[in-house]
């Protein structure tokens, strides 16, 4: 089955994070992940700017493959995956997330 739409895919992506340490996972490697892109174009290195990207999948597809047992939606859905990263990690930081995953997981089943 495709996904066709963002809102679709929200949901989704929510289902596929719904246990916390793979979101705090997912955090920590986003932070991360910034961090270093800060650090390289601040010293001049923007040629190791690859690295970000290693540092935060590293620690999401970490989180998928040995806390959630499920396979990354970035394989499939690459940008609305990696959107969806950033727009987690805003939720988390206005404490809006945990009322996205009770609301999709109710409405799962």
């Amino acid at each position: 089955m495709r996904i066709k739409s963002y809102t679709e895919f929200w949901d989704f992506y929510i289902q596929e994070h719904s246990k916390p340490l793979t979101r705090a996972l997912h955090f920590i490697g986003t932070a991360l992940g910034m961090i270093l892109l800060v650090w390289f174009i601040w010293r001049g290195t923007w040629y190791y700017f690859p690295l970000c990207f290693v540092v935060g999948y590293g620690f999401a597809w970490f989180s998928h493959f040995f806390i959630e047992k499920n396979k990354p939606a970035t394989f499939k859905y690459p940008l609305w995956s990696f959107i969806s990263d950033y727009r987690m990690m805003f939720f988390m930081l206005t404490g809006k997330m945990n009322s996205e995953v009770e609301r999709v997981l109710k409405n799962r089943n």
